[in-house]
């Protein structure tokens, strides 16, 4: 008899007499063998191809039929909240094609794994080891006595904040589109938004609504409540209920981040397009948009300006913006925030020749250092890497001259792409079937491969792992 270790599967292989055969494997026995990063990717492959055929469907499009490549692009988009379109979901889809997309935002947002295991737990089946260890890594810096708990609360709090947001909304569209329409639309980019997810029923995204400030800043909170992730929410809750004290290092670092780059990058647009895109504008549709423009650059999507108006200058910005993107845990994409801050620290604490990272009167494990520094470094070759062969699949034998005011707007789609952001300068309608499927692979790898790679690199490093004889390189 064969006794199981930790992590593998509990079965038990029986020797059966010569010349029977053995039954065949279930297919619980090859699941229960899945890495947790395996299972990860799974998780959101089947939902994306099940996403698929139910767009696929007659039913689904007013035309009665969309195409598959289209279909999965739409699919993956949703799943991994992106955002990027390249059919119109308010006027192509029906009602039920509209409400499959919305399914998968809400499955993609909060992460198909939360579902699974909380209803595992829901079903009293237990999560397991693969499951813990997903969601503890997904969602919290510190593992936590009672799952059960922490997802009840997270399920609960993204339905309490959508519907609020909801509310909000209905008070801007039933007036202008009516009881039925007004109130779909609300609860769409409610969810849309609080999931960062970017998908609007209207062909100008949110630009027909640019100086509603009820709209404006309703959308921007419910974005930067998505993106901050689960476990600053329950902070702050708490410390507002007063049931806690003082935030975390972790939320303090995702805060702080969060604030300098939303204050920061609509700083940055308002000078730059004070007298290009904003030209014209009012004052207060001036700084709602260069703000609601900075939130929604942070892996959100929607836009209240035309992207193709913007200065080479701004948009640059706002690749670095979507570069970065949300927090940990939250529904967004991107390197996040805390990478961002954590790169900076490194940087900081040693060119003042100081070994240890120290952010905020603290010292961060050597391990998390490095794993920060992987992720941006890995990041930004993947992201050059696609960009090489989306541009071959756009373009292959095209010249710089031919094609100088293109290479942006791919550098635009990709890390758009990759960020799960959905901002778009009208490269996702130019897509080839080449084309988009790099860019189905940006937003799939964006939203689930740094997580598995995050995975892989937090491993403690064996300890059998050789040493050999130290010697020095040049730098620099």
């Amino acid at each position: 008899m064969y006794q199981p270790g930790i992590g593998q599967a509990a079965a038990l292989v029986l020797h059966r007499p010569s010349g029977q055969l053995m039954e065949p494997k279930s297919l619980s026995y090859f699941l229960k063998r899945l890495t947790p990063g395996q299972t990860l990717i799974l998780y959101y492959a089947v939902s994306i191809l099940v996403g698929t055929a139910l767009l696929s469907l007659p039913a689904a499009t007013r035309e009665g039929y969309l195409p598959f490549i289209d279909a999965l692009f739409t699919a993956t988009s949703a799943q991994c909240v992106t955002g990027l379109t390249v059919i119109d979901t308010g006027s192509s889809l029906t009602l039920f094609g509209q409400m499959v997309v919305l399914g998968l935002i809400q499955l993609g947002g909060l992460g198909i794994t939360t579902f699974s295991v909380y209803l595992f737990f829901f079903l009293r089946l237990g999560a397991g080891i693969h499951g813990r260890w997903i969601i503890n890594e997904t969602l919290l810096h510190t593992p936590m006595r009672s799952l059960k708990d922490l997802l009840g609360g997270i399920i609960g709090t993204a339905v309490v904040i959508e519907a609020a947001g909801a509310v909000v909304l209905a008070v801007v569209f039933v007036p202008r589109l009516g009881l039925e329409k007004g109130l779909f639309s609300a609860v769409f980019h409610s969810i849309s938004a609080f999931c960062n997810a970017g998908f609007s029923l209207f062909p100008d995204s949110l630009m027909g609504y640019r100086g509603n400030v009820v709209l404006n800043f309703t959308m921007m909170a419910l974005i930067v409540t998505g993106g901050i992730g689960f476990l600053v929410i329950r902070e702050v809750k708490d410390i507002l209920l007063g049931r806690g004290k003082r935030l975390s290092l972790h939320s303090k670092v995702v805060l702080w981040t969060t604030g300098v780059l939303i204050l920061g990058g609509a700083a940055g647009i308002a000078v730059m397009e004070h007298s290009g895109a904003l030209r014209g504008l009012s004052g207060s549709e001036k700084i709602l948009s260069a703000l609601f423009q900075s939130v929604t650059a942070r892996t959100a999507g929607f836009n209240t300006l035309e992207m193709n108006t913007l200065r080479v200058s701004t948009l640059l910005l706002m690749v670095f913006l979507m570069f970065v993107g949300a927090s940990p845990g939250s529904a967004g994409g991107g390197i996040k925030t805390t990478s961002l801050a954590l790169f900076v620290a490194i940087l900081y604490n040693r060119l003042k020749g100081s070994r240890n990272t120290n952010i905020f009167r603290r010292t961060i494990a050597e391990e998390s250092a490095t794993k920060a520094l992987a992720l941006v470094m890995l990041a930004s070759i993947f992201v050059w890497i696609a960009l090489f062969v989306l541009i071959l699949a756009q373009h292959p034998g095209a010249s710089a001259r031919q094609h100088d005011a293109v290479f942006l707007m791919y550098v635009f789609e990709t890390v758009s792409a990759f960020a799960t952001v959905g901002l778009s300068m009208g490269g996702t309608a130019l897509l080839t079937s080449g084309g988009k499927v790099v860019i189905i692979a940006l937003m799939f790898v964006g939203r689930v491969g740094i997580l598995t790679v995050a995975f892989t690199i937090a491993r403690r490093f064996s300890a059998r792992a050789p040493r050999y004889a130290q010697e020095n390189i040049m730098i620099g």
